[in-house]
C-alpha cells in the first residue's frame, strides 16, 4: 500500500475564519501537515506566492524550504510560464516522492482571453500548468500527474463553456497505459461534469461529496486514478494550514 497527499498549500497562508485574506504565512504549518500523514507521494499546488508583474523568484523560496524539511523525498517543481499579468496569488506545482522520480515533464495549459477586472484594471487570465513524473512502487511503474486549472467560476463562467483545459488533461490521461494518479486543484465548482468526463477515460476520483475549499462549499481538489490502482481508503483532513483541505488516499496496485 502507498499513500498520496493532495494539497493546495496556498503558499503557506493559514486559514482564518475572520480574516481569510489577511492570515499569516506559516510554512511550518504546511510542513507539519504533510509530515503527520507520512505520505509516499505528495502533490502540491500554489507552492509559491506570485509577484506582481510576473517576476519569478529563483530559487523558489518555499519549494527550497520544503525540500530541506522533507529530507528523503525526491521532488520536482515548476513555475507556470512567466507572465506580466500574474496576480498576487499562489503559483507553482510540486511533486514529492519517497521513491525516485523519473521522466519529469511540465506543460503549459492555455487559458482563454476572458476579460475581468482586478484592482480597478481590466486583464485576462494567465496560462495554467500541468506537471508529471514516473516512479517505481513495489516493482511497478506508476505515472503521476499534478495540475492546477483556472477557476472559471471566479470569472463568471464555467469550464463546461471553455472546456479545453480539462480536455487537454483528459487527453494526457487517456495516453497512459500504466497505473496512473492525477491530483490537483481542478477549480471546477460543479464537479459532477468533471467526474463524468474523466470516467469516460477510465478514471475515478477517491471522493466527490465532502467540500475541500473553506471559502465556498466546493469540491475543487481531487485524486483521480485508473484501473491499475485500487483505492483502499481516503479522508478529507480538517486542517487550517491552508484555505484548501488536504485529501489523503491510500492505494494498492491492482492486477
Amino acid at each position: 500500500m502507498f499513500r498520496v497527499l493532495q494539497f493546495n498549500m496556498q503558499f503557506g497562508m493559514v486559514w482564518s475564519d475572520t480574516a481569510p485574506d489577511a492570515a499569516p504565512i506559516d510554512l511550518g504549518a504546511t510542513v507539519a501537515e504533510i509530515l503527520r500523514h507520512d505520505p509516499d507521494l505528495v502533490l502540491l499546488q500554489e507552492v509559491e506566492h506570485a509577484n506582481v508583474g510576473g517576476a519569478q523568484t529563483q530559487p523558489p523560496p518555499n519549494y527550497t524550504r520544503l525540500k530541506q524539511a522533507l529530507a528523503g523525498y525526491d521532488s520536482w517543481f515548476s513555475y507556470p510560464k512567466a507572465d506580466p499579468r500574474e496576480l498576487p496569488f499562489g503559483i507553482g506545482l510540486a511533486i514529492f516522492s519517497k521513491t525516485p522520480l523519473i521522466e519529469t515533464f511540465r506543460t503549459d495549459v492555455p487559458s482563454p482571453a476572458i476579460e475581468f477586472e482586478f484592482g480597478g484594471k481590466k486583464t485576462t487570465p494567465t496560462d495554467r500548468l500541468m506537471i508529471g513524473a514516473k516512479t517505481v512502487i513495489a516493482g511497478r511503474e506508476v505515472q503521476i500527474y499534478n495540475v492546477h486549472l483556472l477557476a472559471f467560476f471566479m470569472l463568471g463562467s464555467s469550464s463546461t463553456v471553455f472546456p479545453w483545459q480539462r480536455d487537454l488533461v483528459a487527453e494526457r490521461l487517456a495516453s497512459s497505459d500504466v497505473p496512473t494518479i492525477i491530483g490537483g486543484d481542478f477549480n471546477v465548482s460543479e464537479h459532477e461534469s468533471l467526474v463524468e468526463q474523466f470516467a469516460e477515460f477510465g478514471y475515478a476520483t477517491v471522493q466527490y461529496k465532502v467540500p475541500t475549499w473553506l471559502r465556498r462549499p466546493f469540491v475543487l481538489d481531487h485524486v483521480f486514478y485508473n484501473s491499475g490502482l485500487r483505492c483502499v481508503g481516503h479522508s478529507i483532513e480538517n486542517s487550517r494550514a491552508s484555505d484548501h483541505l488536504p485529501v489523503i488516499a491510500d492505494f494498492e496496485l491492482s492486477g
